[in-house]
């Protein structure tokens, strides 16, 4: 018999599940290096997109990428921790500790067994592994690092979050291609909800700009190959589009239980009251034709969070730039949201940052949140050329001032991996 968010959330009841309110935000992303500078620049339509620089981009088709800048890991970790790390755990771990220090949470008081991390990673350091296996082509085994594989392994970045805030409480990595950020904040949500632990850092990260996950992007017919305009480049919904643009970064939320947040008088920028995750079951790469898993995750979030479609303020899409998931992605939302979906507004930040893959759920649902706090919602640039099969409101090329009371954010995956978040504005 097929299980819904209902029966699950029929197993408790509705006294002992408790409600769960974001404190914390860090970022680390191609269009800033914190929260405010990244809302700063998406409002304002400014793009991180460029020709990359990790390495030298000119053999393959697509040469552009958000990239993060002028990150400096030793603002967050020690030396020694920097050189047995990888960039993807230190976006992490930065983003991190901006989350904590935004909260005003005291991590060295109280019970280190109730605060944990879920920090979601779609690829882990493939960098590493190219770099490593030049190094046994070239000088053998004997050469390989000791730290190959603590430094590769995606779980990483949650456990050496957890290491530096000497956090003990529940600790795990969610490995679902696009959508493994979100998930990271959706487990951590629901394990504050139950009571398993009173504080979670739920979130996502990302560093796969190298020439092995481009030239497999690439190979994949998935990028975009507008490389004379980078920051034209990521186009979602528009008629124009060729595909995604590769990016990297971090987002990290504070999630807390409301009365542990009521009694040390935080700041709250949303309530968390819904989660919705599916599976298409159809495809490695292709999203499901007629949508029905992109639909079924956003319909088991509002379920979960006992909201109806017309009261949904803003959708911050998935939006990739690629010709099945957009015009997939609005078929799905008209599944769910029928005459709403004409009306709802929907955007897609991708347009500015890139694909940040297993990060991009993560700081979508920061913007979420941040859309609910300053009552606006950031725009989805490049979009010049309507295409009859993307007919909604896809708040175009300009930032819109709209109350938002309720946000939600998609992450769709390869695998079929589905999740929706749901934020509402915090009521008391």
């Amino acid at each position: 018999m097929q299980q819904t968010s209902a029966d699950v959330r029929g197993r408790f009841s509705f006294e002992a599940m408790r409600r769960v309110v974001v404190t914390g935000l860090g970022a680390i992303t191609p269009v800033g290096n914190d929260v405010p500078t990244m809302w700063q620049h998406l409002v304002e339509g400014r793009s991180g997109i460029a020709r990359i620089t990790a390495f030298d981009p000119t053999p393959f088709a697509s040469q552009i990428a958000g990239e993060v800048k002028d990150f400096d890991p030793a603002a967050c970790l020690s030396a020694k921790e920097v050189r047995r790390t990888e960039r993807f755990v230190q976006f992490a771990v930065a983003a991190a500790k901006q989350a904590v220090g935004d909260s005003g949470l005291n991590l060295a008081q109280g019970d280190p067994f109730r605060v944990g991390a879920w920090i979601g990673c779609g690829i882990g350091s493939i960098g590493l592994v190219e770099r490593q296996q030049e190094v046994l082509a070239s000088k053998g085994p004997q050469k390989l690092s000791p730290f190959l594989i603590p430094m590769m392994i995606s779980n990483m970045a949650s456990g050496q979050v957890a290491i530096v805030l000497g956090i003990k409480g529940p600790n795990c990595c969610t490995t679902s291609a696009c959508a493994s950020g979100a998930h990271g904040i959706g487990e951590a949500f629901r394990i504050v909800q139950r009571g398993d632990a009173d504080v979670m850092f739920g979130g996502g990260t990302e560093s796969c700009i190298t020439p092995l996950a481009v030239g497999g992007f690439c190979a994949l017919m998935a990028l975009s190959r507008r490389n004379d305009q980078p920051t034209q480049a990521s186009r979602p919904f528009d008629k124009a589009r060729d595909g995604f643009v590769i990016g990297e970064g971090a987002g990290v939320v504070v999630l807390e239980e409301l009365e542990h947040a009521k009694r040390r008088g935080a700041t709250i920028y949303a309530e968390m009251v819904g989660y919705g995750r599916t599976a298409d079951a159809y495809h490695m790469t292709a999203p499901d034709p007629d949508g029905a898993g992109a639909a079924g995750a956003m319909a088991a979030a509002l379920q979960d969070a006992t909201l109806n479609g017309e009261q949904v303020s803003y959708i911050n899409a998935h939006g990739t730039s690629t010709e099945l998931n957009d015009k997939i992605e609005t078929l799905a939302i008209k599944r769910v949201f029928k005459d709403h979906a004409k009306r709802a507004p929907i955007s897609s930040t991708k347009s500015m940052m890139g694909h940040l893959i297993g990060a991009a759920g993560a700081v979508e649902g920061i913007i979420s949140c941040l859309a609910i706090r300053h009552g606006t919602i950031p725009p989805t640039m490049n979009y010049e050329h309507p295409d009859p099969e993307c007919d909604l409101d896809y708040v175009p090329n300009h930032a819109r001032k709209l109350l938002v009371d309720v946000a939600l954010s998609n992450s769709l995956g390869f695998g079929g991996h589905n999740a929706t978040l749901a934020f509402r504005a915090f009521r008391g």
